[in-house]
């Protein structure tokens, strides 16, 4: 694993705004979690296609060549999207409706692309911005995922940059 060699725990910036426009100068990582079933059409994906179509068809085609490739629950891809700005299409949902297994997020495997994330980071010298992963279709409570992305990303130094659409603190309370 790669370590900045003056990194410092950073406290995760939550902001009122829209995760696919990031507010940080240099380079970027928009992060996002995927399902594992190749399903993109509902929730902050949308929003990631309405901007780049790049992120989609990568998924898509990832997705498809599964059986000689590392998709998979844990699984990380970034894709370029412009020159300073990257998208992580990271596999930490099983399927896409709650049932017996429970909800969809898998934290496991969201701690997986976390670390994996912080790698990509680091390598690149980027911030990371995201909506509250794994917590709108996926199911997941922020009081579980936010101590994953403080352990996983924060800790080693990553600025993370957590985009509320709406009411931050009615947000919070919910925690979400």
């Amino acid at each position: 694993m790669t370590t900045h060699p003056t990194a410092r725990p950073a406290p995760i910036s939550v902001v009122s705004g829209d995760a696919t426009c990031p507010q940080a100068r240099g380079p970027k990582i928009i992060a996002h979690v995927c399902n594992d079933l190749g399903g993109w059409g509902k929730g902050f994906v949308l929003a990631i296609s309405k901007r780049w179509p790049e992120p989609e068809r990568d998924y898509r085609s990832w997705h498809r060549g599964r059986a000689g490739n590392d998709f998979g629950l844990g699984a990380v891809r970034l894709v370029r999207v412009r020159e300073d700005t990257w998208v992580a299409n990271m596999i930490g949902q099983r399927g896409i409706r709650t049932g017996s297994a429970g909800v969809p997020i898998r934290y496991d495997a969201l701690e997986r692309c976390l670390t994996a994330l912080a790698d990509h980071a680091l390598e690149r010298g980027a911030s990371v911005h995201m909506p509250r992963i794994g917590c709108g279709l996926a199911g997941g409570k922020w009081s579980r995922v936010e101590p994953l992305v403080e352990r996983a990303l924060t800790a080693k130094g990553v600025a993370v940059t957590v985009y509320d659409h709406g009411d931050t603190d009615r947000a919070r309370r919910r925690g979400h």
